[in-house]
């Protein structure tokens, strides 16, 4: 099944991912992950303002 998307739990908290079979690699949301590292109640946010800063 090519390009799969599922969610997978870290933290007890959903991340997005999908399986790309062709290169055989995952690929996860980064707003997901951010969300959960930072505890930001707005993670889209705090990812273009971290994108900015760097």
């Amino acid at each position: 099944m090519a390009d799969e998307t599922k969610i997978k739990l870290f933290q007890n908290q959903e991340v997005r991912l999908k399986w790309d079979e062709e290169i055989e690699e995952y690929y996860f949301s980064v707003i997901d992950v951010v969300g959960i590292l930072s505890g930001s109640k707005n993670p889209s946010q705090y990812w273009r303002t971290l994108k900015k800063a760097g």
